[in-house]
């Protein structure tokens, strides 16, 4: 069975909840998936425990936003299967707060620039940690001013080639930051979708930095990108993961659960990495001791 080891829900910029992407992925047939919300663990234990009574695996995960500075890009590294993923609050906690800082600077822009209040563009976010911008476009699509999320508007509020954008900056950690605290939380590190953010140039850099993967079947990448990563992955021993980076209706892509997923053999690789690594580890260690003794 395939896996989408990419979704998520209405604790970040998703427009369903947790047991409602569950049932989905139920219905769908899509036995394992993982709820990826953006710098938020806060979901992983009930997505677990409802996971069970529908019968779907909910392997534990977390996208983490990141910062490339030389490249000038955004990154975005999920974590999977982390032995202490509360090690990981600090760090999404620090994100969330930037968010913060930003969603409030952009939702006073809005408000100031349109007939609706703080107040009202606050409510579309309710059970989310954060202000998204999926959040303000729902807003002013209830008060009428565009019919689509990613449209003409979204564009001239949120894009920086638009002179009028509302865009606050946003501190993110360095990539390498990143990867570090997913390897000290016991996780696994893969690059999100690198179709998204043009991450193609610095896979290389961030497999020095100790990327353990890439999310290879991605709605971000063409086919041909998807062959080349393919090849890549299995050149430099990476790990090959899929998602379909499912947002419902807050979504950039049309996507349903599933349509993009890691088949068994990808994930089984997955969820032995850490076993394979350890036994790799003890090996290289008795190799050493041994020739040491010599």
């Amino acid at each position: 069975m395939a896996a989408d080891l990419h979704c998520h829900t209405k604790l970040s910029d998703g427009s369903v909840g947790i047991e409602d992407l569950i049932v989905i992925a139920n219905k769908s047939g899509i036995n394992t998936i993982a709820i990826t919300d953006h710098d938020c663990i806060a979901g992983t234990v009930r997505g677990q425990v409802i996971g069970k009574r529908y019968g779907v695996t909910v392997i534990p995960a977390v996208e983490l936003s990141a910062f490339d500075n030389e490249a000038g890009k955004s990154v975005h590294i999920i974590s999977y299967l982390a032995d202490s993923p509360d090690r990981l609050e600090a760090i999404c906690r620090k994100t969330s707060v930037a968010r913060k800082r930003a969603g409030q600077i952009m939702m006073l822009k809005v408000a100031a620039r349109f007939p609706i209040t703080s107040e009202f563009i606050i409510n579309h976010a309710s059970g989310s940690t954060n202000l998204y911008k999926q959040h303000i476009m729902h807003a002013l699509m209830d008060a009428g001013y565009t019919d689509e999320l990613f449209g003409e508007l979204y564009h001239k509020l949120f894009s920086t080639d638009s002179e009028n954008n509302i865009l606050a900056p946003t501190k993110y950690p360095d990539v390498q930051t990143v990867i570090d605290e997913i390897h000290g939380a016991g996780g696994i590190a893969v690059l999100a979708h690198p179709g998204k953010f043009d991450n193609f140039d610095e896979i290389e850099k961030y497999i020095e930095m100790g990327l353990d993967g890439v999310e290879v079947w991605s709605p971000f990448n063409t086919e041909e990108q998807t062959e080349a990563l393919a090849e890549l992955c299995k050149k430099k021993k990476l790990l090959l993961t899929g998602g379909s980076n499912f947002h419902g209706t807050y979504g950039e892509k049309t996507v349903t659960i599933g349509s993009y997923a890691t088949p068994q053999e990808h994930l089984d690789k997955l969820m032995g990495y850490k076993a394979k690594k350890k036994r790799a580890q003890r090996k290289a260690e008795k190799e050493a001791a041994a020739a040491k003794a010599k």
